[in-house]
């Protein structure tokens, strides 16, 4: 970029179309939502068969259309923003040097020379010439210790310093100043220019009609590119809290923010704003939604370039008299390559997929619209997902179920079918009311009952992170409503455990004995021990604590829990002595507190579900609570 393409240059052209590119996001935005949501509802809700399946099928690839119009878009309305920042300061900078210049009665040429006019003492009648003078971008302000050794920029304004003060024309030093800024702007521009122009260049979808998971996977890349450029776009917003802080911060943070600013970050840091309690959960959705999206993305790809399996994976040599089955020798060699990895990411595929299926069946089987309020493919070692059926934010009762020993990222469908059950219940228990169920995993569950869902240690270690969700979920429903919602959590085997060590844990903005959990009830199921002997203890009304226990398998979980150091001098949430309402169960096991039976719900779900609506009276008890 010369001086005269900046002095014409409009940087407001620039704006004018990051926000005509804002503008086809939010638009692909609602489309989005429309077709994944509203339409399949009304198709669902009123038609069935071999069309309205297939109609829905093509909703949901136009949908995926739409979300992909809408990531991009808003990363080309980003990146012309941040492209405008650095333009508008760039030419900010270069009118105020031809303002000090025409101040000063120097002309600039059309090269961003600086002519100055003859002046100084005369010298045989005549004044000192004027002249025309060239700029440098590499000059640095004056006051500055110089190390000719070290730093030749400094050398060279040492001697341009030194040229103006030997000068006989006074005007000379100064016109060499404002070449220099004028040169120095020019070359702000054309840096921006040359980083923008290419990631600019880069943001083009492929001519056809179907998001592939290698689109999705470029617009990672993408987002990564936009991200590097971006920093001093960002530095002028205001930036967030630091991570782990007090949701509330978060909140004001975001509320704070301009559409435009908050479009920015849920562009460029999807996966910060994502994991950041406190938000509303219309927002954590859409960042966590992209972030899915292109984690699949690239997991689809790299798994997809993994070789093919050698076969035959076995062949048989004799040994001695018998003929042994061995794995081949290229099979074998391919395996210790890459079947570990291929494992692994085939398991987080498949918990991705099936989110995206939750996603694909709202308004299916009774269920509202999931909101994804948490998603990493590799925190935790097994992943982090928090999946909300219904809005949080605006719901008159939420549950928060905390799933136990053994989940991971891959194994999420059977802990969402629990939260599925637990919502079609509630729902239909309190008519004219909102409900909201959220699966929380994020935190490392133990993956083997005997050796590690014995140990304390992974409850210890989650019990900070339940505590700022359930901080986040209180303040983001008191932002949007002014008010709290009735509020259930819900903890399965070692989930319970977990349930526990938060509510002891004191956190630096929390200190849970002052300030006790943001729930108004506590139930648990199958639990091998809250590690407290009463409820009391945890800072829980013992009325408001409920447990149940099953039968089959479920005798050997909370049984053993008596001797696994989980509850305190042995006792668990159903003894009597730890002071909690005992609900009767119909569960033949550790792992059917939800089952339903051809639509109908077991007498463990229907409890459960009196519980999360504030409806007591239809507990069935075993015994209740003492006063």
């Amino acid at each position: 970029m010369d001086y005269a393409t900046l002095k014409a240059l409009k940087p407001s052209e620039f704006t004018e179309a990051a926000d005509g590119y804002r503008s086809v996001s939010s638009m692909a935005d609602n489309a989005y939502a429309s077709a994944e949501q509203q339409i399949t509802t009304r198709l669902r809700s009123g038609l069935s068969g071999n069309a309205v399946n297939a109609a829905v099928k093509q909703l949901q690839l136009l949908a995926q259309n739409f979300h992909y119009t809408q990531v991009e878009c808003g990363l080309a309305a980003t990146s012309l923003n941040a492209l405008a920042t650095s333009l508008t300061t760039a030419k900010s900078k270069l009118d105020a040097a031809v303002a000090d210049a025409e101040a000063a009665k120097f002309s600039v040429g059309a090269d961003g020379s600086v002519s100055y006019p003859p002046a100084g003492e005369e010298k045989d009648g005549k004044l000192p010439d004027g002249g025309t003078v060239s700029g440098s971008a590499k000059g640095k302000p004056s006051g500055n210790v110089i190390d000719p050794t070290k730093d030749a920029n400094d050398l060279s304004a040492a001697l341009e310093r030194q040229a103006a003060n030997i000068h006989p024309n006074p005007n000379f030093g100064k016109a060499v100043e404002i070449a220099n800024r004028i040169a120095q702007a020019v070359s702000e521009a054309t840096e921006a220019d040359t980083q923008w122009a290419p990631k600019l260049r880069k943001l083009k979808a492929d001519d056809d009609y179907v998001v592939s998971e290698s689109d999705w996977a470029d617009v990672a890349a993408d987002t990564g590119q936009v991200q590097a450029g971006a920093k001093d776009y960002l530095a002028h917003i205001k930036p967030p809290p630091p991570k782990g802080s007090d949701p509330e911060l978060n909140a004001e943070w975001w509320k704070g923010l301009s559409d435009k600013e908050r479009e920015a970050y849920i562009t460029l840091q999807p996966a910060s704003v994502g994991a950041m309690n406190g938000l509303p959960a219309d927002a954590r959705d859409s960042a966590n939604r992209t972030v899915l999206a292109e984690t699949h993305g690239l997991y689809k790809t790299e798994v997809n370039g993994i070789p093919k399996e050698p076969e035959p994976k076995y062949h048989y040599v004799q040994r001695g008299r018998a003929w042994m089955r061995e794995e081949t020798d290229a099979w074998s060699a391919w395996n210790d390559k890459h079947g570990d990895r291929k494992a692994h990411l085939e398991d987080r595929i498949h918990g991705m997929e099936t989110i995206q299926k939750r996603f694909d069946e709202s308004a299916e089987r009774g269920l509202p619209q999931a909101y994804l309020l948490g998603f990493d493919a590799e925190a935790n070692n097994d992943g982090r997902v928090i999946l909300a059926n219904g809005n949080p934010d605006t719901a008159d009762h939420t549950a928060v179920f905390v799933p136990g020993t053994k989940t991971t990222l891959g194994s999420i469908l059977d802990e969402a079918a629990k939260s599925d059950a637990l919502w079609r219940e509630s729902s239909a228990m309190a008519p004219g009311k909102s409900v909201s169920t959220i699966t929380w995993f994020d935190y490392d569950a133990p993956n083997t009952i005997i050796t590690e869902a014995t140990q304390d240690k992974w409850a210890q270690q989650g019990a900070p992170t339940l505590r700022q969700f359930l901080d986040g979920t209180e303040t983001a429903h008191r932002s949007a409503t002014g008010d709290s919602a009735h509020t259930t959590l819900m903890g399965h085997s070692y989930g319970s455990t977990l349930i526990g060590d938060t509510a002891k844990y004191r956190s630096e903005y929390a200190d849970s004995w002052a300030d006790p959990l943001p729930v108004d009830d506590v139930v648990v199921a199958g639990s091998p021990g809250m590690q407290a002997d009463h409820a009391a203890d945890l800072g829980f009304k013992p009325k408001h604590v409920w447990a149940m226990e099953g039968g089959g398998d479920d005798n050997f979980v909370t049984g053993g829990g008596r001797f696994a150091g989980l509850g305190d001098n042995g006792i668990i949430p159903t003894d009597e002595s730890f002071g909690a309402n005992k609900m009767r169960s119909d569960s033949p096991g550790h792992g059917n507190f939800w089952d339903e039976e051809e639509g109908q719900p077991s007498l463990s779900l229907r409890n459960q579900a009196a519980v999360i609506v504030g409806r007591y009276d239809r507990v069935d008890l075993e015994r209740a609570a003492p006063h």
